[in-house]
């Protein structure tokens, strides 16, 4: 993912708001990660009549859908409650005539499985912005936590005030643990995070590069990288 300065929000200046609709849990945690990571507000749902609740509880800006849901056709329920929501719909179908069908059903962009999380992100943001309800938030581009610090626009990293040297994809798991700090974040999470929902790695990768980043961030002093057992990783301040 890249390092960005702004953050997407409503015109009010309160987090976007995505319904994320599929029926596969880890696509849909994986994408709901994805967009929480974006500081956005997200809820997901596995069916179109549990969708059709939450929208009208939660009022979303946006909605990922998957229109292939296994109880009814999702896409038309959710434009028949909300007709000026933004929906980016999601299809395993790549011919032609199958997006025309989703584009003319309502739907304002698509994505087919699989695809980059990068580039669903992007479509998102295409769509708020052009629907004229979301504002850029300046941000603060320094990330702390404890003595560590990460700078995004500088694409520095200090601990104690030393200077850490990480490689790209060090820079990109690091950034990712301290935005979710004290958070556990599995493997699959960060693997998908980091290396993107199409990546075709495994979670042997996320293993070794977090012990890259031990080494280099916790080397002789207390370690703020901890593994919990059968759930994955935390970042958190090193004790006083």
């Amino acid at each position: 993912m890249n390092t960005r300065s702004a953050a997407l929000t409503r015109s009010d200046g309160t987090p976007v708001r995505v319904l994320v609709v599929d029926d596969e849990p880890d696509l849909a945690e994986v994408v709901t990660g994805a967009l929480r990571y974006e500081g956005w507000d997200v809820r997901a749902a596995a069916s179109a009549d549990v969708a059709v609740r939450e929208a009208r509880a939660f009022r979303p800006d946006a909605v990922v859908l998957d229109i292939m849901l296994p109880d009814r056709d999702g896409l038309s329920v959710l434009r028949a409650e909300q007709p000026h929501v933004c929906v980016l719909f999601l299809t395993a179908r790549d011919a032609v005539e199958d997006r025309i069908t989703g584009i003319t059903a309502g739907g304002d962009d698509y994505v087919t499985k699989p695809f980059s999380l990068g580039e669903l992100v992007a479509r998102l943001h295409g769509l708020l912005r052009r629907a004229g309800m979301t504002r850029e938030r300046a941000t603060d581009s320094l990330l702390v936590v404890g003595d560590l610090e990460l700078d995004e626009d500088a694409h520095e990293v200090t601990r104690g005030g030393d200077l850490i040297d990480l490689s790209p994809t060090e820079f990109q798991l690091l950034r990712c643990l301290m935005r979710h700090a004290r958070q556990v974040l599995s493997k699959t999470q960060l693997l998908d995070l980091v290396w993107s929902y199409d990546f075709g790695g495994g979670a042997h990768v996320v293993e070794l590069y977090i012990s890259y980043l031990r080494k280099k961030i916790d080397s002789d002093r207390a370690p703020m990288i901890h593994t919990v057992r059968g759930a994955g990783y935390v970042l958190k301040p090193a004790p006083q």
